[in-house]
């Protein structure tokens, strides 16, 4: 008796669902694109460890309360820069407040800033963005050459303008810097709508009597959104590291405040001494920098067209 050649037999559960070729529901189309986007950033070990670490971070600074016993804002002056012990774990700094709690609790204003900042600048930089790219003619040019004034300063310098007209603060600090992280969203939105304004299918949504604004807020602007994400994600590293300097510098977090920039200032004269004090929110800044970019590069392989 003859048999018939093995054939590969459907996949069953949630893995075919996820998987389908042809999915039946808006839903299964989300859930399938978000399920591949999950494996295809599986196979980038250093993405998966830079995600992994990033929800560490947020994790550990949202539970601070309950990981550690001592409040960040405690002096203990009989045990200033204790060296690290079983009684405290990363040491003591200058006053004798605990390291670990004070990087911790840290965690959560640094982090906080971040979403904040890119709260503000991804929506702002993607609507400016993909309007010019849209309209084009003079709006377009008045738009990118004020996009390009922004450009022309480095951002720590700008944002130094910005919070010394205001006040510094953590407030100011995280004004100032959306005021000079929106603009690489806005160029790239632009250069995403231009590549798909010409295309048949926003040719469609014209025919079909769209108005412009419905076309940019719900067809161009989705489309961009992938291309956003990467950058917003390759960016963070570099808000983090605004954020610390303006910190650093006095013009973000104020004293006692544990954020992680002003801990470096008010530790960077035992550098050569008791070395730690400075040391651990420096690598605390540079492993959540660090984690931020590898998580981007894994983003920019699955999610960038160009790139597969």
């Amino acid at each position: 008796m003859s048999t018939l050649p093995d054939t590969p037999q459907p996949r069953a559960g949630s893995r075919a669902w996820l998987l389908a070729d042809t999915p039946l529901t808006r839903t299964q189309a989300v859930w399938g694109r978000r399920y591949r986007i999950w494996l295809g950033l599986r196979k980038n070990p250093l993405a998966v460890t830079g995600l992994f670490t990033v929800l560490i971070v947020l994790l550990i600074s949202l539970c601070a309360p309950w990981l550690t016993s001592y409040d960040p804002g405690a002096q203990d002056l009989a045990h200033r820069l204790a060296k690290p012990s079983s009684l405290h774990w990363l040491g003591t700094d200058e006053l004798g407040r605990d390291t670990l709690s004070r990087i911790l609790y840290g965690g959560r204003i640094t982090l906080g800033m971040v979403i904040i900042v890119v709260a503000i600048v991804a929506p702002l930089g993607l609507l400016i963005g993909c309007v010019a790219g849209y309209a084009g003619g003079l709006l377009d040019r008045i738009l990118m050459r004020i996009t390009d004034i922004f450009l022309a300063f480095p951002r720590l310098i700008l944002a130094l303008a910005f919070v010394a007209a205001l006040r510094p603060g953590i407030e100011s600090a995280i004004l100032a810097i959306a005021l000079t992280a929106w603009p690489p969203y806005a160029r790239l939105a632009r250069a995403e709508t231009m590549q798909v304004r010409g295309t048949d299918y926003i040719a469609a949504c014209r025919l079909t009597g769209a108005t412009p604004a419905r076309i940019v807020l719900r067809h161009i602007m989705p489309l961009c959104v992938p291309s956003l994400v990467v950058r917003i994600t390759l960016d963070m590293s570099s808000i983090i590291i605004t954020a610390a300097s303006l910190g650093f510098l006095g013009m973000g977090a104020q004293p006692p405040s544990p954020e992680w920039g002003a801990m470096i200032a008010t530790a960077r004269r035992f550098l050569f001494s008791e070395w730690w004090v400075p040391l651990i929110p420096a690598i605390a800044i540079f492993v959540t920098s660090l984690a931020f970019n590898f998580l981007g590069d894994g983003l920019r392989d699955v999610l960038d067209p160009k790139e597969k």
